[in-house]
């Protein structure tokens, strides 16, 4: 009988988190809840596009180095679903193809370049950076095998989602596929508050002219008329 031996190899771990915050301050994190929260309405009804904020990629099969948490990622082809990180070769080897980044002060440019990088090297199709506090809006998508500079960027549409990016105003606009533009949790809930309330009116006033037809009705049959008749 032949005894098996222990793999010397040790297990590798891929920690869900890598101890840094989401955002360094509100605007950042309005930003990213914005984007994401949006962005996974809009593919709501696909559930082959999967959509996560602040969520570890992990590239490479056996290296959890080789890591980066984009603030905004689509996966085109990978089922909607709960996740502690993203890897990749448990995903098909489907790599995000299009990834967002809110710039906070805390972020470096020797950081920025690391992660324009990484997005290169492992298969993003569309990479936006957008600094709130300067109002500066960039953009890469692939050509030709490299992530290439949009340029222009303004009212520039992703390829990959259909929205657009409107930068002549104080700051950025995104725009959904029918033009209407990407709205924070906030003015959502407002719109379905001023809907409901609609509804209401229009059913209470419903209900106004139902209630005097019944009453004109009934006059009429005291009076020996019959208003089906009329």
């Amino acid at each position: 009988m032949v005894q098996l031996q222990p793999s010397s190899r040790p297990e590798v771990l891929y920690p869900d988190s890598d101890g840094q915050p989401m955002a360094d301050n509100t605007k950042q994190f309005r930003w990213i809840v914005i984007i994401q929260q949006n962005l996974d309405w809009l593919f709501a009804n696909d559930p082959q596009v999967f959509v996560a904020g602040d969520l570890l990629w992990y590239a490479v099969e056996g290296d959890n180095k080789k890591r980066v948490a984009p603030d905004v990622m689509v996966v085109f082809g990978r089922p909607k679903g709960d996740r502690g990180s993203y890897k990749q070769w448990e995903e098909d080897n489907v790599p995000p193809h299009v990834v967002f980044e809110i710039l906070s002060p805390g972020n470096t440019t020797a950081e920025m370049n690391r992660k324009l990088l990484f997005y290169h090297q492992f298969g993003v199709d569309e990479y936006y950076l957008y600094d709130p506090d300067k109002d500066d809006f960039k953009g890469w998508v692939r050509l030709e095998g490299f992530l290439d500079v949009i340029e222009p960027i303004e009212n520039w549409v992703s390829p990959r989602l259909n929205i657009r990016f409107d930068t002549s105003g104080e700051e950025l606009q995104i725009l959904r596929p029918d033009g209407q533009r990407f709205l924070s949790y906030a003015e959502i809930a407002q719109r379905a508050e001023t809907e409901s309330q609609r509804a209401e009116a229009e059913s209470q006033r419903a209900e106004v002219a139902e209630a005097k037809a019944k009453r004109l009705a009934e006059r009429l049959r005291e009076m020996g008329v019959d208003p089906d008749e009329i």
